[in-house]
């Protein structure tokens, strides 16, 4: 069996901070191109290397401040709001001070560094402080303990086991925006530039010039069922009669959370899931998040299981069944996304209700043009869903294997790297 020590993060790297320089100063980020990374980056990253955040910052911002430039293979980890990030840096990189990331040692394999932090993340985040929101100290962060095989080709071979699998993912990940991309193309073509009407006479709309046999509605004229989780009852009763579980129960609890991770863990009892009959999900439904993060849109995979809605997003389900993949374009990237960001209000939380959305316009297709679009861009769909039923499977699989193979109880002396 192979060896395992213990040791604490700062024997198998350097644990570095960040800073953000001041952004009152322009020449600290215009034109900048040195990557900046800040836990809001990761916080939708789904991949395991990372190139660059939002914001890049220049060779005055690197100076101004106590951010350095981390080394490729860095390993970021989010120390705060919230805790537990993590990321390979595919590139040098600089981060904020929402991070405490580890330069591995020459004897320490990145890729395994990257699963340890992962593996130790609820322990990590147990030990920080602070009263408005917990912190991870960087002395804290050095003097964390670990155990590690003392053997670099033993971390090599554990690393090569959940790599393999995380490839994958990612494959499927990379696949399916393509194919998602390829039906976004084609609806522009058809539903903006009307490629497929060059020669219908034009009538004005809200959404300027349109052929003629194109009519503008509004979404609660459709004929289409337009719920969400506070449909089921007052906040009192929900809270009464919904229990939640983070262990499997009788049906997953769908959240936006869940739909922009693609890792689903949160469960209701029967109980629950009968009394939340008015937000019940079966897949294929288009999710719109309308509190906090609004105007996020997906469509609701197909699990091994029963499913309801979470709270703060609606669902969307048309009888139509035509109309759902030009639903979904429509609201996630096109004039129905701009829509959804002109009814959002509130200072705190942004939010948009029902009646707004419902009010809002949408510009619906002849039908023949429609079923034409839907009946092409169904089996790109259709080959994404199988995708994430098999990335799903792959992630339960690479979370089984994780704790397995970070304590040393499978032993991976028999592969051949």
């Amino acid at each position: 069996m192979e060896k395992w020590i213990e040791c604490k993060i700062s024997d198998i790297g350097t644990v570095v901070g960040g800073a953000p320089p001041s952004t009152k100063k322009p020449e600290n980020y215009e034109n900048g191109d040195i990557a900046w990374i800040t836990p809001k980056d990761l916080s939708s990253f789904s991949g395991r290397y990372i190139q660059r955040g939002e914001r890049n910052i220049t060779e005055i911002g690197l100076k101004s401040c106590s951010t350095q430039l981390l080394p490729k293979n860095t390993v970021l980890f989010s120390s705060r709001a919230p805790i537990g990030y993590v990321a390979i840096a595919e590139n040098a990189v600089c981060t904020n001070q929402g991070f405490k990331s580890v330069i591995p040692n020459e004897d320490t394999d990145p890729i395994f560094l990257y699963y340890l932090l992962k593996y130790n993340k609820d322990k990590i985040e147990s030990m920080g402080s602070g009263t408005t929101f917990k912190e991870v100290s960087g002395n804290t962060m050095k003097n964390i303990v670990v155990s590690v095989p003392q053997d670099k080709q033993v971390q090599e071979k554990i690393a090569s086991v959940l790599d393999a699998i995380d490839e994958k993912i990612e494959e499927n990940e990379r696949i399916n925006n393509n194919l998602e991309q390829q039906a976004v193309v084609l609806f522009r073509s058809w539903f903006s530039a009307f490629s497929l009407s060059p020669n219908s006479p034009r009538i004005n709309s809200e959404f300027g010039e349109i052929p003629e046999d194109f009519e503008v509605v509004k979404v609660g004229s459709l004929p289409m069922l337009v719920t969400d989780y506070v449909a089921n009852g007052s906040f009192a009763s929900l809270k009464a009669n919904v229990n939640l579980y983070q262990e499997p129960n009788y049906a997953y609890f769908i959240r936006n959370t869940d739909l922009k991770s693609g890792t689903f863990g949160v469960f209701v009892d029967q109980h629950s899931y009968e009394f939340l009959s008015k937000s019940t999900l079966y897949g294929g439904e288009i999710i719109i998040s309308n509190v906090g993060d609004v105007g996020s849109v997906f469509l609701c995979p197909k699990l091994d299981g029963r499913m309801t809605l979470g709270n703060n997003i609606i669902m969307l389900r048309p009888e139509d069944d035509h109309l759902r993949y030009y639903l979904y374009i429509w609201f996630k990237y096109l004039q129905g996304q701009a829509l959804i960001q002109g009814i959002k209000g509130g200072s705190a939380q942004p939010k948009f209700n029902k009646t707004d959305f419902k009010n809002t316009s949408i510009l619906i297709p002849p039908k023949d043009i429609l079923t034409r679009f839907h009946e092409t861009v169904a089996p790109m769909f259709e080959t994404i869903s199988q995708r994430q039923t098999e990335t799903s499977c792959l992630t339960d699989l690479r979370d089984t294997l994780l704790p397995q193979l970070m304590s040393g109880e499978l032993d991976v002396s028999g592969i051949v790297l």
